[in-house]
């Protein structure tokens, strides 16, 4: 899966919230400002004291930018709406982390102008950065020019100290043969030698001199590489800013009209793929009628040239026949003519027996005559069967090339038939993709429907199927169809999935809202249902069958493989876990060693309190920090054996309580400074049921109205913030008072809706879908990152 956030703006300094859309989408997906933030924010544009000291504006004369020195701040002509104006990093993060408080959402002309004035603001922002920008490209000319000047330096002291080298060792080389000729003279020319003297006195200063200059020429060349080397740091570090600057800028142009395009170009995609696989169907459908057709051609082509070779064969055996016949008669006639030459010689028989061989020979000269015709009837119609039999097996050959074609354009259909469905996968994962990222814009709550498969005692069930999946494009896997006296109910949610589906499948759905997290969101994740309809199975899985491992240990192995292949990149993260259940209106901590449940009374108070920030904290909850799944998964183990467990008539293992995970994360970069805190929230809610069907008594009894009543106090928050209520009741029970953050603040929430395909839980099935249905129409906000350190003060429970 692809991430959510891979179409927001990229972060600027430290982190900046996404970009205002065109006052063309203000209405219902942007924040109004307050007016007295936007005179706050006007005057710290045009240059009022911010923490206690005054800026200076910088100079523009005519339009012109003067020149500045390395230290100086680049000019800005941006504030043609609002003066001349400079930008520090704490104005930028003031403007860009401006947080805007709802006096009267449904004022939008209000709304409008307000974001109009932050959007000019904005863009004068963004003109003093790229004034900055055009300013760090003169320095790094600037720079660039200096370096080039020192490396040519350089290289001129490295060829002058090459020459002073030459010089020397000739200098040295002449000394040495001048002391020799002076010692063989030294006897000879004794007037000679205080002036020989003096001159090697000389030569030897030069030479001091020489290494002196040496010397120094050293030094100036190290403190040149040093110089350069600074140079160097100066000029990346500008780099990067240059780059990162850039970037955002980029970023801040297009986002605006990206996602609108790119959904347009998905469906248009989407379209012209669907018309193109129905008439790609066509036409191997047609393609395999014609090569049907073609096959049987074929097969009675060969047929009758099996037919016309026996032909040929039987009318050369008879033509053989033929031929013994007429080669027979031949030796008859010249055995008559021998006799009637015997005969004639003789003369001694009568003319009447004359007559008669006479008659004899004309009958058998006829009948040759009439096989000699009969041979060339039979030899022309050999001829004509081998042409025959020829123009079949051409049209054999022809057939079979056809054929052989057929079959390649079949398969090259059907190759297209792939690509177009891969297309067709791909465009579905996109649409997905963009339909996330449009309610997270929004702040719906997402709903996941899941259907359980029959149980063993209820596949016997004479009443048929409850539940039907529609298959078509627009809605396929989102919609389920309840089928109830003959009457259809349609609900289309976020993604429904059957009873075939894997653990791994609905995991893989809400892997990416898992990571979000780790990226410093608040993220929620509850399944709610009847008793026996699989929330259980959903959230934890079944125990011993690691392949059906539920969503709490899948999401714990995502976030600790993540955390590790995060470590090169700088990222070092804090974790720590808490694990608690509400029992008949009652906080229980489920991994504390001290405290236990003894007759129903806890042994310690535990109060839900909210702060400032919009945070949740349980007093003296246990807060146990975790390095490794396994060590989570001992935590997890404890808690589902501390957990209150029960038997009904509708479940053998009802959970009779609701149980809440809370993983909370800190993140520091090293390298960038930069800190995030992600919660994540896993709620596995108690089921609803009927008092009249769990038959539940003294105990039980107890426990199903107070699980009934606090899932009726979430119904109300649920039905007041799809009405936009003022006032939403979540003080009515413990449960949405711990989940207000959830439901009513900045967090990244979905609900699991798990619905039991048993025809005799019917009833409760549509109660539940048509809850499920309310939760995906309600607006919580836009989901904030949290990028703030981490608290000093002591561990609390954090939602």
């Amino acid at each position: 899966m692809v991430t959510k956030n891979q179409n927001r703006p990229p972060l600027s300094l430290t982190s900046t919230p996404p970009p205002p859309s065109n006052s063309k989408n203000f209405e219902g997906d942007v924040l109004l400002l307050d007016n007295k933030e936007q005179r706050v924010g006007a005057e710290k544009m045009v240059g009022t004291p911010i923490n206690g000291r005054t800026r200076q504006a910088f100079t523009v004369v005519n339009g012109g930018v003067h020149d500045l020195g390395p230290s100086s701040a680049p000019p800005s002509n941006a504030g043609s709406d609002y003066g001349v104006i400079e930008f520090t990093r704490e104005d930028v993060e003031a403007l860009l982390s401006e947080k805007a408080k709802r006096k009267d959402r449904f004022n939008y002309k209000e709304r409008c102008e307000n974001m109009m004035d932050y959007i000019k603001r904005l863009k004068v922002c963004i003109r003093w950065f790229q004034d900055l920008e055009m300013y760090y490209s003169l320095e790094q000319e600037k720079l660039k020019n200096s370096l080039e000047l020192t490396q040519q330096k350089c290289i001129e002291i490295e060829l002058l100290l090459k020459i002073k080298e030459e010089e020397l060792n000739s200098i040295i080389s002449e000394m040495r043969r001048n002391c020799t000729s002076l010692q063989e003279k030294l006897i000879k020319e004794e007037t000679e030698k205080s002036a020989a003297a003096e001159s090697l006195v000389k030569e030897r200063e030069a030479r001091l001199d020489i290494e002196r200059s040496h010397s120094t020429l050293s030094e100036d060349l190290g403190r040149a590489q040093r110089d350069m080397q600074s140079a160097n740091q100066k000029i990346a570090s500008l780099n990067e800013m240059y780059k990162r600057l850039q970037d955002y800028i980029t970023s801040l142009q297009q986002y605006n009209g990206k996602l609108h395009s790119e959904l347009s170009s998905v469906e248009d995609e989407l379209k012209r793929v669907e018309k193109e696989k129905a008439t790609i169907v066509e036409n191997i459908t047609m393609l395999r009628g014609q090569l049907t057709i073609s096959v049987s051609s074929q097969e009675e082509a060969i047929k009758q040239k099996d037919v016309l070779a026996t032909e040929v064969s039987s009318l050369r055996g008879e033509l053989q026949q033929v031929r013994d016949e007429r080669d027979r008669q031949l030796s008859q006639v010249q055995t008559l003519s021998s006799e009637l030459e015997k005969v004639k010689e003789s003369k001694k028989h009568s003319s009447t027996e004359l007559d008669s061989l006479t008659l004899k020979a004309n009958d058998l000269e006829e009948k040759c005559s009439l096989k000699d015709n009969q041979i060339k009837a039979l030899e022309e119609q050999l001829a004509t069967a081998e042409k025959k039999l020829q123009v079949s097996n051409i049209s054999a050959y022809e057939t079979r090339t056809e054929y052989e074609g057929q079959q390649k354009f079949v398969n090259e259909l059907q190759r297209r038939l792939a690509d177009a469905e891969y297309k067709l996968i791909e465009g579905e994962r996109l649409r997905k993709k963009l339909h996330n990222t449009i309610l997270e814009l929004k702040g719906n709550i997402r709903v996941f429907c899941r259907v359980r498969p029959l149980l063993a005692d209820e596949s016997c069930s004479t009443e048929g199927k409850i539940f039907s999946y529609p298959t078509s494009m627009e809605t396929s896997g989102r919609a389920i169809d309840l089928a109830q006296n003959g009457q259809k109910h349609s609900f289309t949610f976020d993604k429904v999935f059957t009873p075939e589906a894997s653990q791994e499948e609905v995991f893989l759905e809400i892997s990416q809202l898992v990571q979000s997290a780790l990226d410093g969101y608040k993220v929620c994740i509850f399944a709610y249902g009847q008793t026996g309809s699989g929330k259980t199975y959903t959230m934890m899985g079944r125990p011993g069958h690691p392949e059906e491992k539920g969503l709490i240990p899948r999401s714990l192995e995502q976030i600790f493989q993540t955390k590790q292949s995060q470590q090169p990149q700088g990222w070092k993260y804090e974790m720590q876990v808490s694990m608690l259940e509400i029992y008949n209106e009652t906080i229980r901590d489920l991994i504390s060693t001290t405290t236990r449940m003894e007759n129903g009374t806890p042994g310690k108070q535990y109060t839900i309190k909210h702060d400032a920030n919009g945070n949740t904290q349980v007093s003296d909850l246990t807060v146990v920090d975790v390095h490794s799944a396994k060590e989570v998964a001992f935590l997890l183990n404890q808690a589902a054996n501390s957990r209150s467990v029960g038997k009904t008539q509708m479940n053998e293992q009802s959970s009779r309580s609701h149980f809440v995970f809370t993983l909370r994360i800190y993140g520091v970069n090293e390298s960038t400074d930069q800190q995030v805190q992600g919660v994540l929230n896993l709620i596995d809610l108690a089921g609803s049921e009927r008092l009249s069907k769990s038959g539940s008594t003294g105990d039980r009894l107890k426990e199903t109205q107070a699980i009934n009543k606090s899932l009726s106090s979430l119904s109300d928050v649920i039905f007041a913030l799809a009405k936009k209520e003022d006032h939403v009741p979540f003080r009515n029970s413990k449960l949405t008072y711990l989940l207000q953050p959830c439901l009513g603040g900045d967090s990244k929430t979905l609900m699991f809706v798990n619905i039991s395909p048993d025809p005799s839980s019917i009833g409760e099935s549509l109660c539940s879908l048509r809850f499920a249905s309310r939760v995906n129409a309600c607006e919580i906000g836009t989901p904030r990152r949290q990028t703030n350190g981490r608290s000093i003060e002591s561990r609390l429970s954090y939602f």
